[in-house]
């Protein structure tokens, strides 16, 4: 089954006289998704960017770490594991070539996963290893990504 995914660009970095020199322009945009709030974003704070507002490897890197976190909620519940809470810090790590080109060269996930007392943590742990294979953004990176899941125990009483 085919899934189309739609989105709206809009370049707000036109500074008066558009593109007529390197520095004469802004490296922000807006992305706009019909029903959905407007994200400001900028390039890279390394290449000139606003710090505050969000860049493409910004972008990527969560995409990717909230598709496994999905996928994760998923499977655990297959299994009968209970997730009370979740929390990802994701690294990506990139390079720029002398060219100026760049791409990222991995991905860790370190999610905190809070599971009830009593859960089979190697079980908990072997479900990271399987998101790989079905996460559509996962699939689609060509990076390796590893995991470093770190669980804490919820004892309900």
């Amino acid at each position: 089954m085919e899934h189309s995914y739609t989105s709206h660009i809009s370049w707000t970095g036109n500074l008066g006289t558009g593109t007529s020199g390197y520095k004469a322009y802004a490296r922000t945009w807006d992305i706009a998704i019909s029903g959905k709030g407007r994200i400001h974003c900028s390039n890279d704070p390394l290449l000139g960017g606003d710090p505050g507002k969000m860049n493409p490897e910004d972008l990527l890197i969560s995409s990717l770490s909230a598709c496994h976190m999905l996928w994760y909620l998923h499977l655990a519940s297959d299994a009968g594991i209970t997730v009370i809470g979740y929390e990802d810090s994701p690294v990506a790590t990139g390079e720029v070539l002398i060219n100026g080109a760049g791409r990222f060269t991995s991905a860790i996930l370190r999610p905190q996963i809070t599971v009830l007392a009593g859960t089979d943590i190697n079980a908990a742990t072997a479900i990271h290893h399987e998101i790989h294979k079905v996460c559509f953004i996962a699939k689609s990176v060509n990076f390796p990504v590893s995991y470093e899941p770190e669980f804490i125990i919820c004892n309900i009483k």
